[in-house]
This record gives C-alpha cells, structure tokens and sequence, in this order.
C-alpha cells in the first residue's frame, strides 16, 4: 500500500468535484452535502473513523461500453461495484482505480471523467469491526483491452454482467441499478471507449 496522501489542497480539489456534482446531478446534491460536511473532519479518510469515512469505487465498464464487472463480494454476500477503503487517502479517483486494478486482476484500466455518482450506505457489523456508514464516491472506470479478470479473496465470484439487465434486476443493489439507468442515460458514444 501507498503512504497516505492527504493534504488541504486534495481535500478542496474533492469539495469542488462534489459541488460540481451537486450542479450536474441536483438529484445527488443533498447528498453531495454530507460529503462535503464529512471532508472537515481530518479522520475522513481512515476506516477507524467508526461514525463513517470515505470509500471510493469503480463503475468498471468494458471496452464495448454494454457490460460492467461486478463482485460477489465476500463479507456482504451481494454483487456490488468494485471499491474499498480510502486508508488515508484523499485522492478517492486514485483509489477507485487502484482498487478496480487490485480486486480484478486488469491491467491498462483507465479512470473516465469525475465523480460518477455518490452513495452513502450502512455496513453492518462483521467480526471485530462496529456497523458503520460507507460515504461512497463512484467514478467510472474503462477497461483496457484485456476483459480477462482474475479473482482475488475479497471475492466469492466476479463476472461481466450486461449493464440493461441490471436495470429490472429486482436482487440488484438498488444504487447498482441507480448507476445502470444513469448510464444507459447518456449518449451512447459516451457509452463506449
């Protein structure tokens, strides 16, 4: 793991990037609000903040634009979006990368545009570690040319899964299928790399 990167001017690079996202999607600006109060407390970004803290994930779309990687994630027992921890880092789009790159396998990923869509959900309590609230920020990710994943432990399975489908998937996540109409909603060359 990276030393922690945390530093003012990160951390109002990410209040800018929330309040642009408040302004491009006013449906997420109270939300974007939270985020925003939750970036001035300085243990934002470590996991042992145990009221809440930052996560980044990745919205991992083929080369084809039409599919996106999902895990079976372990602890959850749910098909989610590939993220984690920020651990200290402020630079979420950093993270969200390098955790789409850590829990697929992929190499030549490559981050595309701000913040995707943002996400605060509670995460239920598992061995040593207290229920908490995840404040997510989701960026979307491309995959390069190879789409050969490889499974890590952090997953029981992961799979390339048509992103239309996730849309009437009534045991889908409900802001993986927030993200699946959000996508399908814009043009489809921004769709496809």
């Amino acid at each position: 793991m990276s030393a922690a990167i945390d530093s003012p001017e990160l951390r109002a690079r990410l209040c800018a990037e929330f309040e642009r996202h408040a302004v491009q999607r006013p449906e997420q600006a109270a939300s974007a609000a939270e985020f925003i109060e939750l970036l001035a407390d300085p243990e934002a970004f470590s996991r042992e903040r145990v009221n809440g803290h930052f996560t980044a994930s990745a919205w991992l779309v083929a080369g084809d634009g039409e599919r996106v990687l999902l895990t079976h994630h372990r602890k959850l027992q749910r098909w989610l979006q590939l993220g984690g921890h920020a651990d200290g880092e402020a630079d979420l789009a950093a993270v969200a990368l390098r955790e789409a790159e850590e829990e697929s396998g992929l190499v030549g990923l490559a981050l595309a545009g701000g913040i995707f869509d943002l996400d605060r959900h509670w995460i239920p309590p598992h061995h040593a570690v207290s229920g908490h609230w995840h404040f997510d920020v989701r960026y979307v990710v491309r995959a390069g040319a190879s789409e050969t994943f490889v499974l890590n432990e952090e997953s029981l399975a992961l799979a390339w899964v048509e992103i239309a489908a996730l849309v009437n998937d009534p045991l889908i996540d409900e802001s993986l299928r927030r993200m699946a109409i959000d996508w399908l909603q814009l043009p489809s060359a921004s769709r496809s790399a």
